[in-house]
This record gives structure tokens, C-alpha cells and sequence, in this order.
């Protein structure tokens, strides 16, 4: 299993909405993660930056790589660009954090 860590950044305000949306996830969009290798996925939020802190552990780099280009994933980026910062394909602007400390 890969973990991966990952930032991404809301716009002010927008916190109650975020999450009521991830309460709210589409079983097509849950099953898309499964599909492709992901698990274990966990997302926190810091309210004094807006800044959503990702954790998921996956099968593999390229399977997951993959999954971006599904409709359901596409059509998820859509719903959540009006309260995130997003690309100019509706991609959530993420970064990839590095592991520094682990412990089983």
C-alpha cells in the first residue's frame, strides 16, 4: 500500500459546505475510489488557513493516476470548483506533501 499526503484550499467561507458535501458523497464517486486503488481516505481541514489537508493509501501510482480522467471524477471536480481552488480543468490546485514520520 502507498500513502499519500496532499493539500488543497478552500475558499473563505465555504467550510460547512465542503464537508456537507463529502457527508453527501455519491455512491458512484465512492465506488470510482475503490475501483482504482483507494482506501483508507481521510480529509482535515485547518480553519485558521482554509487549508484541507488529504490522506489516502492506494495499490498503485498509475492506477490511481487514472482515475482523474473517469467521468464521475470529472464530474465531481465540477460540483466542487465553486468552493475550492481548482485548475483550469475544474482540478482541485493540490499539492503533494512529503512523509517526514511514520509509525505503525
Amino acid at each position: 500500500m502507498i500513502c499519500k499526503g496532499f493539500k488543497m484550499k478552500l475558499y473563505p467561507g465555504m467550510e460547512k459546505e465542503y464537508e456537507k458535501r463529502h457527508n453527501q458523497l455519491w455512491p458512484e464517486m465512492k465506488d470510482m475510489i475503490h475501483e482504482y486503488g483507494g482506501k483508507n481516505y481521510s480529509i482535515y481541514l485547518d480553519p485558521e488557513t482554509d487549508v484541507l489537508y488529504g490522506y489516502i493509501e492506494i495499490e498503485d501510482e498509475e492506477k490511481w493516476a487514472q482515475s482523474a480522467d473517469t467521468k464521475i471524477n470529472r464530474k465531481w471536480w465540477d460540483f466542487m470548483a465553486d468552493i475550492m481552488e481548482t485548475n483550469e480543468d475544474n482540478s482541485p490546485v493540490s499539492k503533494d506533501l512529503n512523509l517526514v514520520f511514520h509509525l505503525d
